[in-house]
């Protein structure tokens, strides 16, 4: 099975003739590719982002992602035994770079012993995650993201010293002692720390890599993929299990997903009932005869339950109470308390 058409042909092109209003053009996210890799923590980040683009043309926007896929060989035999071909050799990464860590399968018993290619293979893999991850990490705008017990491969090549990290609950073990400097938290979907990126096994990946969609694309973005991968959006241990960005969108109307992508795109707009309607191509009154049939909620309560999923993440991260509020489109934190007040009788 090969891999190299996947990422867009740029004609020779470099970032910067390519520019999409994010930066000088996609980011190159390169994945590498280990013998035994688990297939599921490859493919789940790999088609998130692929969707993700997808999301973005249907908008008339730039693709955000370029994906690459690398390894120490011209092959490899993935852990349910389909092998990828035709993988490009292991880069030279650029500052902006993104780098995916896969987990690996564990051996099994009666597993042949590791033969001294694959050993010398691995240690060249290390050698060189050491390198260019110690460069991608001091550089601030790159990421390097592990999925599952690929933060084992990060921590033998040095990368997670000082850093906070998890990995799949089976692992966490061997992490801790992979990198006995690193503060390795359990029971966390995923940690984000500056640009390393760890998550928990298999489908937490799927989690991780939405959102970091979310923050480099946007909330609606992100929402889109979620809903044609039929997952959860969960940002961590912490956050509750069904995001707000995709509560009340277990429907099928066309009108009312319009809606919901145009506010979760611009949350701080000033929308109005009437404005709304115009983006559904429907009557005020109508449109909340949809969303209560459809979504179980009134458009507005809908508004209000993402501008206070906003304004949580502002106060999150440290932000004052009156300026969460202004970035998350109230008026004032009083208006945020009154607000969350609210929503918290009506439930």
């Amino acid at each position: 099975m090969s891999l190299s058409d996947s990422h867009r042909d740029t004609g020779g092109r470099t970032d910067a003739d390519l520019g999409t209003g994010r930066g000088a053009g996609p980011i190159d996210v390169w994945i590498l590719v280990e013998r035994h890799t688990l297939l599921l923590d490859l493919a789940g980040a790999a088609e998130a982002l692929r969707l993700a683009n997808q999301a973005l043309r249907r908008r008339g926007e730039p693709e955000a992602f370029r994906l690459r896929y690398c390894a120490a060989s011209e092959s490899a035999s993935t852990s349910v035994g389909l092998t990828l071909a035709a993988l490009e050799p292991l880069p030279e990464l650029s500052p902006r770079d993104w780098l995916i860590l896969s987990g690996r399968r564990h051996p099994h018993p009666d597993d042949p012993p590791t033969e001294t290619v694959d050993r010398e293979e691995e240690l060249r893999i290390e050698r060189w995650l050491h390198r260019e991850g110690t460069a991608l990490l001091a550089g601030g705008q790159g990421r390097l993201l592990s999925i599952c017990a690929g933060a084992l491969l990060a921590a033998r090549a040095g990368l997670l010293d000082g850093r906070r990290c998890t990995t799949h609950h089976e692992a966490l073990d061997a992490l801790r002692d992979a990198a006995p400097r690193a503060d390795v938290q359990a029971n966390r979907v995923f940690v984000l720390d500056g640009p390393l990126a760890s998550s928990a096994g298999i489908t937490a990946g799927i989690d991780l890599v939405l959102a970091l969609i979310a923050e480099h694309c946007g909330e609606a973005i992100a929402a889109s993929v979620a809903q044609v991968m039929v997952v959860y959006l969960r940002r961590g241990a912490q956050d509750p299990e069904l995001s707000p960005m995709l509560a009340n969108r277990h429907h099928l109307h066309p009108a009312l997903h319009r809606v919901q992508d145009a506010v979760c795109g611009d949350p701080r707009a000033d929308w109005s009932l009437a404005r709304m309607a115009e983006v559904a191509h429907v009557t005020p009154r109508h449109l909340t005869r949809l969303f209560t049939q459809h979504g179980g909620t009134t458009p507005l309560d809908y508004l209000r339950a993402i501008r206070l999923e906003l304004a949580r993440r502002e106060l999150q991260r440290g932000v004052r109470p009156a300026q969460a509020a202004l970035a998350a489109g109230f008026s004032s934190d009083q208006q945020l308390r009154r607000t969350r007040r609210r929503l918290s009788a009506d439930a």
